[in-house]
């Protein structure tokens, strides 16, 4: 008898986790770091050297596409996240973020975001242009951040890393370091931004004091969500909101590389505090929460969280602003979980980072 039949609470029955396997996708890719997904079965898969691929639904890596523009490819840099447009099917629009080298030959990079039409083909980018580009470019190889999130209005979150040797820019609004911006489809600074009227404040920033964001996707709840590297310890789950100050560096709940505190401890006031923070640190990387039915009852509307250190997969169930419960996965797998999203079937891909990266698939059996 189900727990209709009784009148008993859906969340009060117990409920066995699902039996699930991981499945290769495609195989043979060079440190993948995003995939998006195409009509008719078809992904999107971005390379960190600088290269964009169409992997078939049976699993076959195509050619490089071009129309990529140069990346500074090194270090943690090169071609990162790429999303398709939420109206893909009319448009064939994508957005991808890449570290970007300097003008004319020129030192520093940045990270930047561009936007595209996939040819009907899918073998060019067509209408490439550059519509963000963090400011100021640095010479730096680390801490690009790299994440976009398109909200139901069209709009984009980009999540911006703090460069690393530049934290303290995290806290000043005249840069884009450690910084989530809000840009439309265009580029563009949207008129409600917290600090469009704001002299000597950047006009795309929406919320500040991020360190390394790796992983943004839009909640349930229609909000952005996103998490970020700590320094040793203090990975976080935040809840960006126009105009907070997520803490870094003052307050951090990670250490100093070498040991001994940062900042002035965990808590300031005017500085928001993590959803969720790790220590020791995970290495977070990709974030997605499910909406589907595809592995039961008990996952829908989890949030599921890739680890770079460990190969773990993370489920967490949220609730009243709180994680109530956290599930690893895929303990022992030993690969770098670079991405994870949720499919068109309803279903969690990974991408791994490494010289032989895989694209997989979290397949209930």
């Amino acid at each position: 008898m189900t727990s209709a039949q009784t009148g008993t609470h859906a969340q009060d029955a117990p409920v066995a986790p699902p039996a699930v396997s991981l499945v290769p996708v495609a195989t043979g890719l060079v440190h993948p770091w995003a995939v998006a997904f195409l009509p008719g079965g078809q992904f999107l898969v971005t390379e960190r050297p600088g290269r964009l691929r169409v992997v078939s639904a049976a699993g076959q890596v195509g050619p490089a596409l071009a129309g990529v523009p140069p990346v500074a490819a090194g270090g943690q840099g090169g071609l990162l996240d790429v999303v398709t447009d939420n109206d893909f099917a009319r448009t064939r629009r994508i957005y991808f973020c890449f570290a970007e080298p300097a003008a004319g030959g020129a030192a520093g990079n940045s990270t930047a975001v561009a936007r595209a039409t996939l040819s009907a083909d899918a073998s060019s980018l067509q209408e490439v242009r550059v519509i963000f580009s963090q400011r100021p470019k640095v010479e730096s190889a680390l801490h690009f951040g790299c994440r976009i999130a398109q909200a139901s209005d069209g709009n984009l979150f980009v999540a911006l890393g703090e460069r690393y040797h530049r934290k303290d820019d995290a806290q000043k609004l005249d840069n884009h370091h450690g910084k989530v911006i809000r840009i439309t489809p265009d580029g563009a600074a949207p008129p409600d931004n917290p600090y469009v009227k704001q002299p000597g404040a950047l006009p795309e920033i929406w919320s500040y004091g991020h360190r390394n964001p790796q992983g943004a996707t839009m909640g349930l709840d229609g909000k952005l969500w996103m998490h970020e590297h700590g320094p040793q310890g203090g990975d976080e789950i935040n809840l960006p909101q126009p105009g907070r100050n997520y803490g870094w560096p003052v307050i951090t709940y990670g250490e100093s590389y070498g040991g001994g505190k940062m900042g002035e401890g965990t808590a300031r006031a005017g500085m928001e505090q993590p959803l969720h923070q790790w220590t020791p640190s995970i290495a977070p990387s990709g974030m997605a929460f499910l909406t589907s039915t595809r592995y039961g009852r008990a996952w829908q509307g989890s949030l599921f969280v890739g680890s770079l250190k460990f190969g773990t997969l993370h489920r967490l169930e949220v609730a009243g602003g709180k994680v109530q419960r956290e599930e690893k996965l895929l303990q022992g797998n030993g690969e770098r979980i670079r991405d994870v999203r949720q499919g068109p079937d309803g279903l969690l891909y990974m991408v791994t980072d490494s010289p032989q990266g895989r694209l997989l698939r979290l397949q209930p059996l």
